[in-house]
């Protein structure tokens, strides 16, 4: 297309598929958010952000004001989320972020994060 004058047109649009996420990683980030849309998972997540280590059930208990049962059944959607990770200490399990996973969260906010 030209302008009156004989110029090219210029675009309207830049396109922007070179900058999209893939419906794959889409997906995948929906998944993530969706384990995070219940207030006693952020703080969980947070928790356990803020302490760096591996917490059991019964430490974390206290800290959401949950039962155990519940706090136990949240973990779990946020373990099949992959955002936890579980590891079995005797008869007790103890959960802690998953390596990455707050990186893989922030990437989708700001693609910028983790490109040298």
């Amino acid at each position: 297309m030209t302008t009156s004058n004989g110029a090219p047109a210029p675009a309207c649009c830049a396109p922007l598929s070179d900058r999209a996420m893939s419906h794959d990683d889409a997906d995948r980030a929906a998944q993530l958010f969706r384990s995070l849309g219940d207030p006693a998972r952020v703080r969980i997540v947070n928790i356990l952000a803020s302490v760096g280590e591996a917490a059991c059930v019964c430490d974390l208990t206290p800290e959401v004001g949950l039962s155990q049962a519940t706090v136990s059944f949240h973990l779990k959607k946020l373990l099949e989320a992959g955002l936890v990770q579980r590891e079995k200490r005797g008869k007790w399990a103890h959960y802690s972020l998953r390596s990455g996973a707050l990186a893989e969260l922030a990437a989708v906010l700001d693609p910028g994060v983790g490109r040298g």
